[in-house]
C-alpha cells in the first residue's frame, strides 16, 4: 500500500510541474571530429551552406521519468529523475529573416542500429524552401553506434538504466545497462530547450514531431496530455505521422500495446495530427483510421497515398555515408544505389515514385498553415478496402485515396509489394503497360498531356501537392513546352 501511494504521490508531482528546460551544449565541429549524421558526409552528401542554411550540434541532458503505462490509459512514474543526456543535429536558415518559425523535430529512426534522419530525406527540399528549421533526435537505439562512431565526441550521451535488473525475472531486460523509457521525458525537454534556447537566436513558434510509427504513437497517446511547458502551451504544437501502425513499449520491461489495444491508435489530442498512409502500408494501418476532424479538441487529417509503396529511394538518400555506417557499426549494406544485402526476385531498381515524399511536403505546409494561420487542411477520400485487401481498378492499382496522374492517367500497374527477402517486401516496383496498351488508353498523346496536367493542377487546387512540387511533377512528366 505504501508503494501504491508513493507513486500516486510522485504521479501527481509530476504532473503539477511543467516541462524543465534541459541544459543545452553545443559540441564544435573540428578537422577530425564532425556530427555523425552532417549532410555533407550522407550517402547523398548536402551542402547546406550553398542553400543558405547551417547545421549545429548540441547535447541534451537532463533528468526524466521511467512511466508506467496501464490498459485504460493511465500513466504512473515507476521510477523518477533519472539523468539522461542525448544529442540533437539542427539545421536552420542563417538570415533569420528567411525563417517560418516552425522546426519539424525528427525522432530518427534506429532501424540500423544510427541515427536515419528518414523524414528529413522525404522533406528536405520542402523545409529549405520554405525556411523551416530541423531538429533530429538521436534516441537509445542508436546510441552504441554514435559512441562507436566518435567515442570523444559522443561520451556524455547516455540513456543508463536507473534500475538495472528490474526485469530480468521476466526475461525482457535485453539491454540491462540501458533505459529505453527515458526517452518520453527527454523529447518534452527538447521541445522546451528549442523554445527556450533556440539555436543562432532565432524566434521559435512551432515544433512539430514526425516520425515513422511506434515512437510517435506511444508519445501522444501516453506523454502529450502531460508535457506542457512554462508558458502553459504543449510541449509540441502538431505531429506529422508515418505510418501511424502501433504503439512501442514505455519502458524496457513494458509489452507493446497488443492487436486490440485502444492505446494503439492515435488519440487526437489539443494539437493537429496529420498522418500520411502509403497503399502499402494500408492494410496494416486499417485498426489505425481515424475520422478526419476540426474539433478543436482533436484536430485530425488521414491523407491515403494511392498507388505508392512503403518507402522508396528518398529516405536513404539521408543514410550516413559508407565510411560514416562502418564506422558507427562496423559495416554497411550493399551499394548506395540499393542499400540493402540482399536484392529482390527478380531484381528491381529501388523504387522512384516522387509521390510520397511530395505527399509529406504538402503535409508539412498544410500542418503549419492549421497551426500559424487557422487554415485547416484538405480532406481526402479513403482507399477502398474489402475482405482484408485494398480494392484495385481495371490497371491494376487502388480504387479511391490521394490521387494523382499516375493512378488517374497510369501508364504501368504500380505493386506496393515485391518478391523476395528482407525488405523487398516494403518495396514497390511497377510493370509499364505494353505500346499496344498505351495506345488504346492515349490515342492521342496531347489528350493525354491535358489530362495529366489537370490531374496536377487539381492536386494543387486541393492542397494535396505543393506549387514547388507540382513543378517537378510537370517536368517529370510532361513534355517540354514546343516539344513534339
Amino acid at each position: 500500500m505504501k508503494t501504491a501511494l508513493c507513486t500516486i504521490l510522485i504521479s501527481a508531482f509530476a504532473w503539477a510541474e511543467t516541462v524543465p528546460v534541459p541544459k543545452i551544449t553545443q559540441l564544435p565541429v573540428t578537422a577530425d571530429s564532425y556530427p555523425m549524421n552532417t549532410a555533407s558526409h550522407d550517402l547523398q552528401p548536402l551542402d547546406l551552406q550553398k542553400l543558405g542554411y547551417a547545421e549545429t550540434e548540441f547535447i541534451i541532458s537532463g533528468t526524466a521519468n521511467v512511466y508506467d503505462w496501464a490498459p485504460d490509459g493511465s500513466l504512473t512514474v515507476k521510477t523518477p529523475n533519472a539523468p539522461y543526456a542525448t544529442r540533437i543535429l539542427v539545421r536552420h536558415p542563417v538570415n533569420p529573416s528567411r525563417f517560418s518559425g516552425t522546426v519539424v523535430v525528427e525522432l530518427m529512426n534506429t532501424a540500423r542500429r544510427f541515427d536515419w534522419p528518414m523524414m528529413w530525406g522525404y522533406t528536405h527540399d520542402h523545409l529549405i524552401e520554405h525556411g523551416d528549421a530541423w531538429a533530429g533526435v538521436t534516441l537509445p537505439g542508436a546510441i552504441q553506434g554514435l559512441k562507436k562512431f566518435n567515442p570523444n565526441r559522443y561520451a556524455a550521451v547516455s540513456f543508463a538504466n536507473p534500475n538495472p535488473g528490474a526485469c530480468a525475472a521476466n526475461g525482457k531486460n535485453a539491454a540491462p545497462d540501458q533505459e529505453e523509457g527515458l526517452r518520453w521525458d527527454m523529447l518534452s525537454q527538447v521541445a522546451a530547450a528549442l523554445k527556450a534556447q533556440p539555436p543562432a537566436g532565432l524566434k521559435v513558434e512551432r515544433l512539430f514531431m514526425t516520425t515513422q510509427a511506434g515512437d510517435i504513437v506511444t508519445y501522444i497517446n501516453a506523454i502529450h496530455p502531460h508535457a506542457q511547458l512554462a508558458d502553459g502551451k504543449p510541449a509540441y504544437d502538431g505531429y506529422l505521422i508515418k505510418n501511424p501502425a502501433g504503439a512501442v513499449r514505455i519502458n524496457q520491461c513494458a509489452q507493446a500495446p497488443a492487436q486490440g489495444d485502444p492505446r494503439r491508435v492515435v488519440t487526437p489530442t489539443n494539437v493537429p495530427i496529420v498522418a500520411v498512409v502509403a497503399q502499402g502500408e494500408l492494410i496494416a494501418n486499417i485498426a489505425s483510421r481515424h475520422p478526419d476532424s476540426d474539433d478543436p479538441n482533436g484536430r485530425y487529417r488521414l491523407y491515403e497515398i494511392a498507388g505508392v509503396a512503403h518507402i522508396e529511394k528518398y529516405p536513404y538518400s539521408a543514410l550516413p555515408s559508407f565510411a560514416d555506417q562502418i564506422a558507427a557499426v562496423g559495416a554497411a549494406q550493399g551499394t548506395p544505389d540499393w542499400p540493402f544485402n540482399a536484392k529482390c526476385d527478380p531484381d528491381i531498381p529501388l523504387g522512384g515514385n516522387p509521390l510520397l515524399k511530395y505527399s509529406y511536403d504538402a503535409a508539412v505546409l498544410n500542418l503549419h498553415n492549421w497551426v500559424a494561420k487557422g487554415i485547416a487542411p484538405p480532406k481526402a477520400e479513403r482507399i477502398q478496402v474489402k475482405d482484408g485487401a485494398v480494392v484495385l481498378d481495371e490497371f491494376g492499382n487502388g480504387i479511391g485515396g490521394v490521387r494523382s496522374p499516375f493512378v488517374d492517367v497510369p501508364n504501368a500497374t504500380y505493386f506496393t509489394t515485391s518478391p523476395g527477402p528482407g525488405t523487398c517486401a516494403e518495396l514497390g516496383h511497377s510493370m509499364p503497360f505494353d505500346s499496344a496498351r498505351l495506345k488504346t488508353l492515349y490515342p492521342d498523346q496531347k489528350a493525354e498531356a491535358n489530362k495529366i496536367a489537370q490531374s496536377i493542377d487539381k492536386m494543387v487546387k486541393d492542397r494535396l501537392l505543393t506549387e514547388s512540387d507540382a513543378k517537378r511533377l510537370r517536368a517529370e512528366l510532361l513534355p517540354p513546352k514546343g516539344g513534339k
